[in-house]
């Protein structure tokens, strides 16, 4: 009995042990190295490259480089850049919801506005008040129409750290604001994400924090989002046709304010690392 009690305890003990392996966070890369361009896989400080599809089959191979010596690329190249505004309380300066805010409240961003870690944000040159914003970016896995919220984040791929630099003056003066944010939200650069997509992790409630130039000008957690993640992969669905590759912005927490030339803008999503970038005036 103590032999049949033994083998159940260590069959328990390695049942556990896998699903905690399974459980662990998965990285993935976009890189280039030379002219290639590839997925990868995170491991330590290195990047074990992928063939095949990310969002479909793949495989690993016996390449590896080291981080620093490879490009990071955006994670992936959507079809369709989405944001959420006003999507945290404390953004709201604490105030309840907005009768708009009752229900998500998506805009596009060009996906052209991307650009990866350690890329600049290029300040257009009549731009007056840029700010930063640190969100959490939804990276979605499959093709996704009319998905009820209960089944949303089966088309959940993981998740990324992005910033969605926006143009105040073009996006909110009353005297010369445009109709739509599509250059406030969507200039070329005004979309930093990556610097990888990580698996595995209770998106839900993640801390995300912003440093400006070392120093932390925004902090929450993901669990104060107002719309959480399948709600807002739901909405969107039920309007909107969800690719693999595609990018949703969940909003920001706090309050934002402006970068200038020579800043460092940090945006820090736990489980994901550091989205790096520096801030230059157009040329």
């Amino acid at each position: 009995m103590r032999c049949t009690n033994a083998i159940v305890a260590y069959l328990i003990l390695t049942i556990a042990s896998a699903s905690a392996r399974a459980a662990e966070p998965t990285r993935y890369l976009r890189f280039q190295k030379g002219e290639t361009v590839s997925y990868g896989l995170l491991e330590g400080d290195r990047v074990r490259q992928l063939t095949g599809d990310l969002f479909g089959t793949w495989a690993k191979t016996e390449t590896t480089f080291a981080v620093n010596d490879v490009k990071l690329l955006p994670p992936t190249k959507p079809s369709q850049v989405l944001a959420l505004a006003g999507n945290y309380r404390s953004h709201l300066g604490g105030k309840a919801p907005t009768p708009q805010s009752q229900i998500p409240q998506p805009f596009l961003k060009s996906p052209y506005c991307l650009i990866g870690h350690e890329d600049a944000i290029v300040l257009p040159k009549d731009a007056k008040r840029v700010d930063f914003e640190a969100e959490l970016v939804i990276v979605i896995g499959k093709p996704c129409s009319k998905a009820p919220k209960d089944v949303a984040m089966d088309y959940v791929f993981g998740v990324t750290a992005g910033n969605d630099v926006s143009e105040r003056i073009w996006q909110n003066d009353e005297n010369v604001k445009d109709v739509q944010w599509w250059r406030a939200k969507g200039s070329d650069t005004f979309g930093p994400v990556g610097p990888c997509i990580v698996t595995g992790v209770d998106y839900g409630n993640l801390l995300l924090r912003l440093r400006l130039n070392g120093k932390v000008m925004q902090e929450d957690r993901t669990n104060h989002l107002i719309h959480d993640i399948p709600s807002t992969v739901s909405f969107i669905s039920q309007y909107v046709t969800l690719l693999p590759g595609d990018l949703i912005f969940t909003g920001t927490p706090g309050e934002t304010s402006a970068i200038k030339p020579g800043d460092v803008v940090e945006v820090e999503l736990e489980g994901v690392g550091v989205l790096r970038n520096s801030v230059v005036a157009e040329k």
